[in-house]
């Protein structure tokens, strides 16, 4: 009887996999519409509607940094028709910043990074620094006195300018805003000196010569750049920053499903007729496998948590 028993549950089991999904799958995107997790989102949805059949929808739930819908996602049936398509805040910097309500690092299924993009350290192209080196040296005649501007207390640029600033022993007056529009509008109005802005969003002022990119936080130089350092490079070294797009789910998603929506994710960003269009605004294609990815957040879970601690950031 026990194994009757058992045979038929694991049947049933193989049965619901086999038929996943078998109603709407909700993408949950934890911010406006329009921005890079979005576009990510809105890039993979028909394509995973393609490959996998079913209905794929893109829902976006904004609000708190993104953790309003990360609560949502983890509090989800983790059966695979919810997914959640979200940069790095929510899972490795929000938690070390605010009152949330949910355990990062055991709430997730984390099913693949999807992409990945650097950091530019730009400045107006009326700014007297020509160089990386200029902008340090200034920094340590004057310590602050030159304004980095961030899309927020937190954000990705924030704290790429105190990892920076760390790692070279200078200080800089951090200016946050609400998001990254109101960022460029006093850069080029020459209102901040600098940011350490998503090479996504500086791309366009960089090539019409209205912003000077003087360096990159990836760990090689970026195609769309070549002619522009990293970090590294210049001897500022621990300082790799990139905003990352990933794909996850509440925790006890099916494995067979994970490893479907991974090889669907794999094989999309890979696609011919998308892979080009990614990389020609910044994006790098990572497409990292479940395990990968649950490895990678768990490192970047640890190295966010040490800087703002050591920083002593807070949010207001």
């Amino acid at each position: 009887m026990k194994k009757l028993i058992c045979a038929l549950g694991a049947s049933m089991a193989m049965t619901t996999a086999m038929a996943w999904p078998d109603k709407t799958v909700t993408i949950v995107v934890p911010f406006p519409p329009g921005g890079s997790t979005d576009v990510i989102a809105r890039t993979l949805q028909p394509r995973l509607q393609e490959k996998l059949g079913g209905t794929f929808v893109v829902e976006n739930k904004a609000g708190a940094t993104g953790t309003i819908g990360a609560t949502h996602v983890v509090r989800s049936a983790p059966d695979g028709h919810t997914l959640f398509v979200s940069s790095l805040g929510p899972f490795v910097i929000a938690p070390h910043l605010f009152k949330v309500t949910y355990d990062a690092p055991k709430d997730f299924d984390f099913i693949s990074v999807a992409v990945q993009a650097p950091n530019v350290l730009v400045v107006p192209a009326a700014s007297p620094h020509k160089s990386m080196a200029d902008v340090t040296a200034f920094q340590k005649a004057n310590p602050g006195k030159m304004t980095f501007a961030s899309s927020g207390n937190g954000s990705s640029d924030h704290l790429t300018a105190e990892l920076y600033w760390q790692q070279t022993g200078t200080t800089g007056v951090h200016v946050p805003y609400r998001g990254g529009g109101p960022v460029m509008t006093d850069l080029l109005g020459g209102q901040v000196d600098s940011s350490f802005m998503n090479i996504n969003t500086a791309m366009p002022q960089i090539v019409a010569g209205k912003l000077r990119a003087l360096s990159i936080t990836s760990a090689q130089r970026s195609p769309l750049l070549p002619n522009v350092p990293t970090l590294d490079e210049l001897g500022i070294k621990d300082a790799n920053v990139y905003s990352w797009q990933a794909v996850a789910g509440p925790k006890g998603m099916p494995a067979d499903v994970k490893a479907k929506l991974h090889a669907a994710i794999r094989d999309t960003l890979n696609d011919p007729a998308v892979k080009p269009k990614l990389l020609e605004v910044g994006f790098e294609i990572v497409a990292s496998t479940p395990a990968e990815f649950t490895a990678f957040q768990a490192a970047e879970f640890t190295r966010w948590q040490n800087l703002i601690k050591s920083r002593n950031i807070k949010v207001d």
